[in-house]
């Protein structure tokens, strides 16, 4: 495999016919995309943190992964994008997944497992929302890539 850059348009083309549960992002710091051959088996989102108290000037958030589930391309991505993220000169690389999922691609690629956090609704008596996303809790996975936590 290898890492290609992705324009967004392109990412959010792969995640809307593949994504389990999302849909496209809104927007990114970069995308890439894993290449087997000439065939694309996977696109990383990468922006800034959707915490709104997360530093996203040292922070980098993977917001979207999809796969057509092609072995170790989620791997192969998460470990790009941090690659790609140190050289950036960011500290810390992190994500969400659901906590249903085993986080399996993550370990492998050096990352560590965080507190569970979330869940539930956005929606409240005060300021309806419709609920887009899952509703189930989430893990967070970091990855420190000065060396240091």
């Amino acid at each position: 495999m290898r890492i290609k850059p992705c324009e967004l348009k392109d990412a959010n083309g792969f995640i809307e016919s593949l994504h389990r549960h999302h849909k496209k992002v809104q927007g990114h710091r970069f995308s890439i995309s894993a290449f087997k051959g000439e065939l694309c088996v996977g696109v990383a989102c990468i922006g800034r943190p959707v915490a709104r108290m997360t530093d996203h000037r040292k922070v980098l958030e993977v917001t979207r992964l999809c796969t057509d589930g092609t072995k170790n391309a989620c791997s192969f991505l998460y470990s790009a994008a941090a690659r790609i993220g140190k050289e950036m000169g960011y500290e810390k690389i992190q994500t969400f997944i659901l906590e249903s999922e085993s986080g399996v691609s993550l370990l492998a690629s050096g990352w560590v497992k965080g507190p569970i956090s979330g869940g539930g609704t956005w929606s409240r008596h005060s300021r309806g929302r419709e609920d887009k996303a899952p509703l189930e809790r989430k893990v967070r996975y970091e990855k420190h890539l000065n060396g240091t936590p």
